[in-house]
């Protein structure tokens, strides 16, 4: 930490000198603020509403500073070096009525560091502003489009984010998340980032609030060190869809849609299908609806790579999570 503390104060007094304003500079470069030199995009879906922020930097945990996001109100992404209350006090703007472009232009206004800043805000409409400082360390850049844009600072080459855009426009019909995803995979296959990469993140929320806010938030994924950041936020993401299909199999079995539930765990289970949580929950619904020995046929499978799971299924019934008959229970605990 001190060593950054240093490195944050060396680069401070060198803009200081490069611009004449050492006497401001105390005020200006903070070392609570993190150097996010990133690529990122903001994006909506037009037909859906959702909104989301995708970001990669060669910086640690950079999805804690970057994206800040609020259901039917918008999305901003603030990198280069970061000021972090660009996030809240922009999402705080538009809800005040302000339009993303008068609120970039408030934020801006009042930060004497404007031009080493790069932001991005997008509201529930569709519409976005963005800015690149003259002092952001090139290649640097963004492009705004229908419902989205992208920037990027600190890349190998001038490529990167009009490789994103293009990857962005050209992805259109798959889910958001996805298109996001895709326009960082195509930062990426340009050079990104001119130091590398060590995180990334993904946020996604409804295009109008609900009255349950804490679910509004669709997809919250985070990477914070690895080698293969996107590598990781990709699998995350397949992840995050083949549990989106075990909780559409626990509704349609909530339902009595017996055929649907087991379309939607044969789907969850052929995207991973070594993953014993998504066999046994699967065999566990089965079991409560009556197919016993199709059950007993999975457990039998489960038990036999780790048998904790044999007694976590003698726990179910006294709370309620396995109603079936004495004998029905020995056979699913005998299954071997």
């Amino acid at each position: 930490m001190i060593r950054i503390k240093k490195t944050l104060l060396m680069l401070s007094s060198a803009f200081a000198v490069a611009t004449g304003t050492a006497q401001s500079q105390a005020q200006v470069f903070k070392a609570e603020e993190p150097l996010a030199h990133t690529y990122s995009i903001v994006a909506r879906d037009p037909k859906t509403g959702e909104m989301a922020v995708g970001v990669q930097s060669h910086w640690f945990s950079v999805g804690t500073a970057v994206p800040w996001v609020e259901a039917g109100v918008g999305v901003v992404a603030t990198q280069s070096f970061v000021n972090k209350s660009y996030g809240p006090l922009g999402l705080q703007l538009l809800k005040e009525g302000k339009t993303a472009e008068e609120a970039l232009a408030i934020l801006l206004a009042k930060d004497e560091a404007r031009e080493v800043r790069q932001v991005s805000i997008l509201d529930s409409k569709g519409n976005v502003a963005t800015h690149t400082g003259k002092q952001c360390i090139r290649y640097a850049g963004h492009i705004t489009g229908k419902n989205f844009s992208v920037q990027a600072n600190m890349m190998l080459t001038d490529k990167v984010w009009p490789a994103m855009a293009k990857a962005f426009e050209r992805s259109e019909g798959q889910p958001l998340a996805e298109r996001v995803l895709i326009a960082m995979q195509a930062a990426e296959q340009e050079g990104g980032d001119i130091r590398g990469k060590q995180s990334a993140a993904l946020v996604v929320v409804k295009g109008q609030r609900s009255e349950q806010p804490w679910d509004d938030k669709i997809i919250d994924l985070r990477v914070d060190d690895h080698e293969k950041p996107l590598d990781e936020l990709a699998r995350l993401l397949k992840v995050h869809r083949a549990y989106e299909h075990m909780n559409n199999g626990d509704l349609a079995i909530e339902k009595g849609q017996m055929q649907k539930a087991m379309e939607e765990y044969g789907k969850a289970e052929a995207m991973f299908p070594e993953n014993l949580e998504m066999k046994y929950w699967h065999a566990i619904g089965l079991a409560s609806s009556g197919q016993v020995d199709a059950a007993a046929k999975i457990l039998r499978e489960v038990y036999r790579k780790d048998d904790n799971w044999r007694e976590l299924t003698a726990r179910l019934p006294e709370v309620g999570l396995l109603n079936v008959s004495k004998k029905d229970l020995e056979k699913l605990l005998k299954a071997k």
